[in-house]
């Protein structure tokens, strides 16, 4: 079932979430400082192209750092592309078959919108339930 929904999300809406966000990260990447930001938008970008079957987790040894790193990622790239997830969710969700893509894309946005300190792993894997 996870494969027929990342097909189906890849054709929808995942390409172009994952275009976004690799976009992003090249124009963060342009900056030194950027540099951390754009390997964060390129991660992303690839758990928005393949969403079913994974999930994001806190990390332990994130700190102050990765809070001051969210702030500049809202700012910088983290507003657009919640909005794009928003966008493309709402129109999921006109049809039936959209609305697990709809809720996949509403997974998406707390993760666009503060993605430093959170680490993505397979649904199945052991630490994916703390």
């Amino acid at each position: 079932m996870r494969t027929i929904l990342n097909i189906i999300w890849l054709v929808l809406c995942g390409l172009w979430m994952c275009l976004a966000y690799f976009l992003a990260g090249l124009i963060l990447c342009v900056t030194i400082i950027g540099i951390p930001f754009g390997i964060a938008a390129f991660r992303i970008g690839v758990y928005a192209l393949w969403p079913f079957g994974y999930t994001t987790v806190e990390r332990r040894d994130a700190g102050a750092g990765s809070m001051i790193g969210n702030v500049l990622w809202l700012l910088l790239a983290g507003w657009w592309l919640a909005l794009g997830h928003i966008v493309t969710g709402i129109a999921m969700f006109v049809t039936i078959i959209g609305i697990p893509l709809a809720v996949a894309n509403f997974k998406l946005i707390p993760l666009s919108l503060l993605p430093m300190g959170r680490q993505i792993v397979p649904t199945d894997h052991p630490y994916a339930t703390r």
